[in-house]
């Protein structure tokens, strides 16, 4: 630029150092957002055998999927169903977020099991926190890997009894009970009463039930209301009713030990959250 004495001075503009601080501030906050995002993937571990299988474009053979959210939900199949030696660890999904303190432990893990005498049913434990971000990402990877044509799916899952909205007096006597919600594609007849309006499903199961809604696949959600916050036997007893219909799929001990029951159920702390 030229002064008012003729003499020719650099251009030096503010502006733009300023321009490419900024781009490259964006550029920092991108690769970071690439990273969080990258390890909030949820990651499917499967045995070799079915990681090969997958690998080579087949789909796991299964007609009926069972589900458990939660930890009286994951349990109640641990003492009716896993307590025998009949199933094969299948795999496992790895998942990291705030909540989750990259720790994994038997308290914190989403496994998958398969009968040896039934191949074509497939029961996934989750007791860890899934955020929301995640809900859809687990939901379409895991049902990428089954087979859906004539597939099934029964979903165990528990919440807070103050969650439940009604118009009528809901007494302490009256929790633990049971709700349930299903696909347009259902065609069974649930073992319990329906989710009263204006009540919803949240979380995984309910990403699990759109799925299966989206993909005219037939589900049912079985919800337990409890009164009570962490793992509690009384209301892992709550889904009971559902062991007719599970019944039909696999093995199930409709009488196990007071050994088994004590060492899967540790009831510790209880404490009732119905005027929360």
């Amino acid at each position: 630029m030229a002064t008012f004495f003729g003499e020719v001075l650099s251009v030096y503009s503010r502006a733009v150092e300023e321009d490419e601080e900024e781009v490259d501030e964006n550029e920092e906050d991108a690769e970071i957002r690439r990273e969080l995002e990258e390890k909030r993937e949820v990651n499917l571990h499967w045995s070799p055998e079915v990681s090969e299988s997958l690998k080579s474009g087949n789909k796991l053979l299964c007609s009926e999927f069972i589900l458990a959210v939660g930890h009286n939900a994951a349990r109640f199949l641990s003492v009716y169903a896993l307590t025998s030696e009949n199933w094969d660890a299948l795999g496992r999904a790895s998942v990291w977020n705030e909540r989750s303190g990259g720790v994994a432990s038997e308290e914190s893990t989403c496994a998958f099991y398969r009968p040896k005498d039934n191949p074509a049913v497939l029961i996934c434990q989750v007791t860890c926190y899934l955020s929301e971000d995640q809900l859809f990402q687990w939901t379409e990877k895991v049902f990428d890997c089954l087979q859906l044509r004539q597939l099934n799916v029964t979903v165990l899952s528990e919440s807070s009894v103050s969650e439940f909205k009604t118009a009528d007096y809901l007494s302490s006597s009256s929790a633990p009970f049971l709700r349930s919600l299903h696909s347009a594609a259902f065609s069974g007849k649930p073992v319990c009463k329906s989710l009263e309006q204006p009540n919803i499903v949240t979380g995984l199961q309910a990403a699990v039930l759109n799925h299966c809604e989206v993909h005219r696949i037939p589900s049912v959600v079985y919800q337990c209301y409890s009164d009570v916050i962490g793992p509690d036997s009384v209301t892992m007893e709550t889904f009971k009713p559902t062991l007719t219909k599970l019944g039909k799929s696999i093995k199930l001990d409709p009488s196990p030990s007071t050994d088994i029951l004590r060492k899967i159920v540790r009831t510790t702390n209880i404490q009732s959250n119905l005027y929360i």
